[in-house]
């Protein structure tokens, strides 16, 4: 064990997830949870549940699972909640969003219509494609969020829980840019008092969490926690936040591929993405502005791996290119297109042709679950503010002011586990031989291993 053992109150009582969203994502992470509690299905696809984590030396044989390492909440006491703009519950939202067969929801059924979608903080203005019934009323937006600290209080009691955390699922948002309202917390409240039109909902849900000490996660590309105002308040609270927007499909790929073409010093002349995709958030990014939003962050990533800057003759002049198409039959089965043209050896050309045929809630689904566990790990162990170390989970992660972003998944990832061994007492690895030494003050790597 390690003397810098961090100070982690034990989980105790049921845990809240609170997702803004009950549509494709949402009811696929609620369904599943439950299933698995059921012992119809397994976690598959959520490191928290499946994956190991090695302690010390290999040759110690020392690999538990991480949810035997680590103190996170156990599946039987979560609980949950969500708002949504229609009022269909769960099993109902489940079925139309048509992501689950109807005959792995049946057994559900009753579990399903007992969580119903809270009245949603919304506006058209901010989600051009996307309308309902289900929505709060205010004459301010700092009425809406008192709205939502209301709501969470609530259900909190409703389902007896001690902590919650928040993630958002709901749909991605206009292009936004920070404004002067979102420099401070101060600026932030006057302009929920004078309904600035620089604050969209998905800030007013960040806000309420973190004001009820909530934990927040942002699965979507809108500009959220990520404003100096609720960094600063996320601080003062000792609430943990993370974003943003969910690293499933193509952009995984990306993330994977491009780190390995760059550890063999391959050349990459242009890469193209296309994605075809037909559910509610397919039909959102329909609209160009929603569209500006995912582009900016399924775009950003190549660019912090390949480190062109460093290695012109290999990446100077990538032609990068992303779109997405809304195509209503493929339902929440996307498809993401690759064409990468890359060169090698005295510059001769080759191409890599990927077709990723996923199922985009599938792969978000154990994404929710993970975050919540995590975020919730996070908190019991007093770590506030930006959490660096889940920037694995997200396309755009939410960094330090200053610090990189950081996109290669497998730094990424060994980055997440070093915080893991570290939250559970145990020494960080160096992945040095084991024939060397290992130091006595080994601590986590700050520095990217890019740099």
């Amino acid at each position: 064990m390690s003397d810098r053992t961090p100070e982690i109150t034990p989980h105790e009582g049921n845990l809240l997830v609170l997702t803004p969203g009950l549509g494709a994502v949402s009811t696929t992470f609620i369904a599943g949870v439950e299933a698995i509690r059921r012992g119809q299905a397994k976690p598959i696809g959520s490191l928290s549940q499946t994956q190991t984590i090695r302690l010390g030396r290999r040759s110690e044989h020392r690999s538990p699972l991480i949810k035997d390492f680590v103190d996170l909440a156990p599946l039987e006491d979560l609980e949950f909640g969500a708002w949504d703009v229609f009022e269909d519950d769960a099993y109902e939202a489940a079925a139309r969003a048509e992501v689950l067969d109807q005959e792995d929801l049946a057994p559900l059924e009753d579990f399903l219509h007992t969580i119903e979608p809270m009245s949603a903080a919304f506006s058209k203005e901010y989600v051009k494609r996307l309308d309902g019934p289900n929505v709060k009323q205010g004459a301010t937006k700092k009425d809406l969020a008192e709205a939502l600290r209301e709501d969470i209080r609530r259900r909190k009691k409703e389902t007896d829980a001690d902590r919650a955390v928040m993630i958002w699922c709901g749909s991605t948002e206009i292009y936004m840019k920070p404004s002067e309202c979102h420099l401070s917390i101060e600026k932030f409240e006057e302009g929920m008092e004078n309904n600035d039109p620089s604050i969209a909902p998905s800030q007013l849900y960040a806000y309420a969490a973190i004001k009820e000490g909530v934990a927040y996660a942002n699965g979507a590309p809108n500009l959220s926690a990520d404003i100096p105002a609720l960094e600063q308040l996320a601080e003062q609270n000792d609430v943990p936040i993370a974003g943003k927007d969910f690293k499933t499909g193509q952009t995984m790929m990306k993330t994977i591929l491009a780190p390995g073409l760059k550890a063999r010093m391959l050349g990459i002349e242009g890469w193209f993405s296309t994605n075809i995709l037909g559910n509610r958030d397919g039909e959102v990014l329909d609209d160009e502005s929603s569209f500006r939003a995912k582009e900016v962050t399924k775009s950003g990533v190549l660019g912090t791996i390949l480190q062109p800057e460093k290695y012109t003759d290999l990446y100077d002049d990538l032609d990068h290119k992303v779109s997405i198409n809304y195509y209503p039959p493929r339902g929440d089965a996307k498809e993401g297109w690759d064409n990468i043209d890359i060169f090698g050896w005295l510059g001769y050309p080759m191409q890599i042709k990927l077709d990723f045929l996923c199922r985009d809630s599938i792969l978000a689904a154990p994404i929710v679950l993970d975050l919540a566990l995590f975020l919730d790990l996070a908190q019991r162990s007093g770590r506030d503010g930006i959490q660096e170390w889940l920037s694995f989970y997200f396309k755009s992660p939410h960094v330090i002011e200053g610090h990189v972003r950081e996109h290669d998944l497998f730094i990424q990832h060994f980055r997440l586990k070093n915080t893991l061994r570290v939250l559970g007492g145990a020494e960080p690895l160096t992945h040095l031989s084991e024939n060397y030494p290992m130091s006595e003050n080994v601590s986590e790597p700050t520095a990217s291993p890019n740099e």
